[in-house]
């Protein structure tokens, strides 16, 4: 169960199972959604797997993960690897048989790229490792869409954008916590390599392109008033939590308020995407 990083895995859910609703105008049928979080939950439970055999050398340098079983040497590299490999074929062939081709490819794609583009090349060489590398966490919005549609319409494309500019604010509010892990283990983070303000500043730009997207979405899918409503209040306190980050001048200070920020993130994405399966339920 830990090698699979079960409470990343929870916060994919939350964005693959609305947009299911959102695509079917509705409640898909009680199997699907099943079948469809199955097998989005192992494919992303194998791509920690395989996050975690790569990383196993960076966890045991950093405070916040040297607790993980490949550093405490609870499982071993092979067995590691193995479980890897079986669990992500495990779930192409449960999305490829219980739901359809396209959702299994998309989930092999967001494995292969986490792991090759994000994981090995980019995380430990450019500080725009998690910019690039967040697109992965950002597919199962168009699992959800493609489960039901077995298309990728627009909609999924703009909800694709909205996960793909939250994850840097959201990654980078917690490197500024840990930043003194991140030096350790010597990962270019932007707070590391930029400073706590130059990636504060970012924060903000990203806030509000996600602020923007969310808007764009209730437009191009045709959202409710709901929905509106929501992404309205949740885009201020996005934004506003970002832009108090940048008043706090004391280092300390900053990062007790980041670890907030980053929590809020959390909130901010599980609200919205409740508010968008409450709208379509209610409408």
């Amino acid at each position: 169960m830990a090698l699979t990083k079960p409470r990343i895995i929870e916060l994919l859910l939350v964005t693959t199972v609305p947009p299911m609703i959102v695509a079917n105008r509705g409640m898909p049928s009680l199997l699907l959604i099943i079948n469809t979080v199955v097998g989005g939950a192992l494919a992303a439970g194998g791509a920690n797997a395989f996050n975690m055999y790569i990383d196993r050398d960076i966890d045991a340098v950093m405070n916040r993960t040297k607790g993980r079983p490949l550093v405490t040497g609870e499982v071993s590299p092979p067995e590691a690897l193995a479980f890897a490999v079986a669990v992500e074929t495990l779930a192409f062939i449960w999305l490829a048989a219980f739901v359809n081709l396209l959702s299994a490819l998309l989930a092999l794609a967001a494995c292969a790229f986490y792991v090759v583009v994000y994981t090995i090349w980019l995380k430990r060489t450019s500080t725009q490792n998690i910019v690039i590398g967040g697109a992965a966490g950002a597919v199962p919005v168009l699992i959800g869409w493609s489960s039901v549609t077995n298309t990728v319409g627009l909609p999924a494309i703009v909800l694709f954008a909205v996960i793909f500019f939250w994850t840097p604010p959201h990654f980078w509010a917690l490197a500024i916590k840990y930043e003194d892990d991140y030096s350790a283990a010597d990962v270019p983070m932007l707070p590391v390599v930029e400073g706590h303000q130059a990636a504060v500043r970012q924060i903000i730009a990203y806030s509000v392109v996600v602020w923007a997207l969310t808007l764009v979405f209730w437009y191009v899918a045709d959202m409710g008033w709901i929905y509106f409503t929501v992404a309205m209040v949740l885009g201020v306190a996005f934004t506003g939590g970002a832009v108090r980050l940048l008043g706090l001048t004391d280092r300390e200070q900053q990062k007790k308020q980041s670890i907030r920020y980053f929590a809020f993130s959390i909130t901010h994405l599980t609200v919205l995407f409740a508010a968008m399966a409450v709208d379509q339920l209610v409408r």
